[in-house]
C-alpha cells in the first residue's frame, strides 16, 4: 500500500430537511387544522480514528465527501427521517487542520477517538409551529438550514516509540530490519528511503514500534534533499535514535548538522531523550575506532553527553547491547513522565 501522510479534503454536513405546510384533513372534521412536520436534521461528518492503519491513501483520489441531506417534514405531523452520519475513518495519529494549515481542530492520537469536524443543519420547522389564536390555518413553513462545509488538512504523524535519524545511507533501514521482521529497502545508495517505514521490536516480553524516517542532510528544513517534513513522524516518540556511519571521518560535524535541522523544524525534538548509535563498526580498525570516539566525546565540551551506543547492524554486532540501552532509556522516560 502506497504512503500518504497528508490529504486536502473537502466535506460538507447534511442540509436540514424542509417543514411541512399540510392540514389535517378527514370526513366529518370540517375544520382540521395544520398538521405538517419538521424536517429531518442532516448528518454531521466525523473522523474516527482506527487502529492497524498508517496511510491516508484512501483520501488521495476522492477529495470531497458529503453526510446525508434530512428527510422533509410530512403530514400527519411526521417528522422527517434524520440524515446519515459520515463517519470517515483515519489512521490513529491524524491531526485535523485547517485549510491553511493555521489552525489545529483536533489531534486523533488515541483508538476510537472522534472529531466532529461540521455540523448537520437543523430541519425546518412545519406549519404546526406556526398555529396561533390569531392565524389558525398558517401556510407557511420553515426551509432546512444548510449544514456546514469547509476544507480540511488531514496530516498523519506516525505514533511510535522510537524514531531512526540520520544521514542518508547510515545505515538506519538496515538496523530496522535487524531489530524488528520489517524488510526496509536496503541499498548502497542515498535516499533509498523514500517513505517512513515501521516495525516493531520484542525484548523480554514488550513491544516497541520504531519508525525509519528518510535520510536527512544540511539544509533540509529549506527543502532540500527530501526535506523535513517527515520529521513530523518523531514528534510523537519516546526517544530518538541517532545514526551515524562510522566509516565518516566528521562524526561530530554529521552530528550537529542533523541537530540543526531537528532543531529548525521544532516540535521538541532536541529535548527528547537521544542515543547515538555508531554503525559500520565492523569496517573500521580498532584504532581508528578509539581516535575518532575520543574526538567525538571531545567535541561535547562541557554540554551533557547522549548515550552512544556501537553496531554493525549488518553483521548483527553489538544489537543485544542496543536493545538493553533502548529498554534502560525508556524505563527512565516513563519514569520521567
Amino acid at each position: 500500500m502506497k504512503f500518504l501522510d497528508k490529504a486536502k479534503i473537502h466535506i460538507k454536513a447534511g442540509d436540514g430537511g424542509n417543514g411541512a405546510a399540510t392540514f389535517r384533513r378527514e370526513k366529518y372534521i370540517e375544520f382540521g387544522g395544520p398538521n405538517g412536520g419538521d424536517g429531518g436534521r442532516g448528518g454531521d461528518v466525523i473522523f474516527r480514528a482506527v487502529p492497524n492503519v498508517n496511510t491516508l491513501i484512501d483520501y488521495r483520489y476522492k477529495t470531497s465527501f458529503a453526510a446525508g441531506r434530512g428527510q422533509n417534514g410530512m403530514g400527519r405531523m411526521r417528522t422527517g427521517v434524520s440524515g446519515e452520519t459520515l463517519i470517515l475513518p483515519v489512521p490513529t495519529g491524524t491531526v485535523i487542520l485547517s485549510e491553511n494549515e493555521e489552525i489545529e481542530f483536533a489531534d486523533l492520537n488515541t483508538d476510537g477517538m472522534e472529531y466532529r469536524a461540521a455540523r448537520g443543519g437543523n430541519g425546518g420547522w412545519g406549519n404546526l409551529h406556526f398555529k396561533s389564536p390569531t392565524n389558525r390555518a398558517p401556510k407557511q413553513a420553515n426551509d432546512g438550514l444548510a449544514g456546514e462545509e469547509r476544507t480540511v488538512v488531514l496530516q498523519l504523524k506516525l505514533i511510535a516509540d522510537i524514531g531512526l535519524v540520520g544521514f542518508p545511507n547510515a545505515g538506519k533501514s538496515t538496523l530496522l530490519a535487524a531489530v524488528t521482521a520489517a524488510r526496509p529497502k536496503i541499498a548502497n545508495y542515498p535516499f533509498t528511503t523514500v517513505n517512513p517505514q515501521l516495525g516493531v521490536m520484542y525484548a523480554h516480553d514488550r513491544e516497541y514500534v520504531l519508525v525509519d524516517l528518510p535520510g536527512l542532510i544540511t539544509g533540509a528544513h529549506t527543502g532540500v534533499g527530501l526535506g523535513d517534513r517527515f520529521l513530523g513522524h518523531a514528534e510523537r516518540t519516546r526517544m530518538i535514535l541517532h545514526v551515524i556511519d562510522g566509516t565518516e571521518p566528521d562524526w561530530d560535524t554529521r552530528y550537529a548538522a542533523i541537530r540543526h535541522e531537528m532543531d529548525s523544524y521544532g516540535g521538541g525534538l532536541v529535548g527528547k531523550p537521544e542515543i547515538v548509535v555508531i554503525n559500520k563498526t565492523d569496517a573500521i580498525s580498532p584504532d581508528e575506532m578509539a581516535e575518532k570516539m575520543t574526538a567525538f566525546r571531545k567535541s561535547f565540551g562541557r554540554k551533557k553527553k547522549p548515550e552512544i551506543v556501537t553496531i554493525s547492524a549488518a553483521g548483527r554486532i553489538g544489537i543485544d547491547s542496543l536493545i538493553s540501552t533502548i529498554e534502560k532509556q525508556i524505563k527512565v522516560t516513563k519514569q520521567d513522565e
